[in-house]
Order: C-alpha cells, then sequence, then structure tokens
C-alpha cells in the first residue's frame, strides 16, 4: 500500500496536534522529562578534577601513558593522604580504591556551622598488555597518585623487518 493510498483523494494532511493537552503534547512532555531524569547525575568527569556523585561516590580523574618499557596512570585525588588510597594489581586489572573525608568548622558571634563530607571511589583499569607483577611502583605526592606498571618483556615492542619474497 502506497502512502498516496491512506490520504484520501482530494485532502492534504492536516498538522498534527500538539497543543498543551492533546496526546502528542503530553507524550512529549513525557518524553522530556524522562531525559531530563535520566541526565540528572550524569556528568562530564574531565570537566571536574574530582566530582560528588550520589550516595558519596566520587570519581577521580585519571591519565595513562604508555611507553616501550613502562605504563604509568596517573589519578588526582586533591584532600587525599597515601593511607586512604589502595592499589591492587590482578591481570590486566589495576584497581584504585579509596575513602575522601572532610570536615569543615566555621563559627561566628552568631553561628556554628560543621560540615562532613565523604565519598569512596573504586576505578578499575584494564591495561593496554601484559605488566611485571614485580615492578610495580606507587607514589603519592600532593594530593596525585601514580602507580607505574613495567611491561613483561614478552609485551614490548620489537620491529620487525619486512623482507621481500
Amino acid at each position: 500500500m502506497h502512502d498516496r493510498e491512506m490520504v484520501p483523494q482530494g485532502e492534504k494532511p492536516g498538522p498534527i496536534a500538539v497543543g498543551a493537552w492533546s496526546p502528542f503534547g503530553l507524550f512529549s512532555r513525557e518524553v522530556d522529562r524522562l531525559f531530563d531524569d535520566v541526565g540528572r547525575g550524569w556528568t562530564l568527569a574531565p570537566l571536574r578534577v574530582f566530582e560528588q556523585r550520589t550516595k558519596g561516590e566520587v570519581v577521580p580523574r585519571l591519565d595513562m601513558s604508555e611507553t616501550e618499557q613502562e605504563i604509568k596512570v596517573t589519578a588526582e585525588l586533591p584532600g587525599m593522604d597515601e593511607k586512604d588510597v589502595t592499589v591492587t594489581l590482578e591481570g590486566d586489572l589495576l584497581t584504585l580504591k579509596g575513602e575522601k573525608k572532610a570536615e569543615t568548622e566555621e563559627k561566628g558571634k552568631n553561628f556554628h556551622r560543621l560540615e562532613r563530607t565523604y565519598g569512596s571511589f573504586q576505578r578499575v583499569i584494564t591495561l593496554p598488555s601484559e605488566v611485571d607483577a614485580t615492578k610495580v611502583t606507587a607514589g603519592f605526592k600532593k594530593g596525585v597518585l601514580t602507580v607505574t606498571l613495567a611491561k613483561s618483556p614478552t609485551a614490548q615492542t620489537r620491529k620487525i623487518e619486512v623482507k621481500p619474497e
């Protein structure tokens, strides 16, 4: 059946009603509300160094670089100490866990305000190549965690000469 057969001869299809109380208007508003609700709480991690998510979850910003000999992962963890962070390696998965706690107290003549915030995070990173588990180091300086993973000899890149046949 063609589209023309669905429209009675001599009549042009009219515009679809999308007024405030029409079914299409109500549907449009519900779809907009659904997308607003779904997007709520989602943020772009690169825009903030350390962002607060729902239910106490915080997400640190990560950078990863790779050379022929090693992989380096850097995580920005402002306001945290090395004792608050745990780093584990299992196979090709590097896991960073931590908990951030902060307390702010402000006193004035007519007020006393005490705020406590906390949040925990866990980031699991799949490493791009095999690493030597015995040659992994982690350092923490001024709120920046740096994990250096030496590649295993089998994972290191070597150039292969291409010969004519």
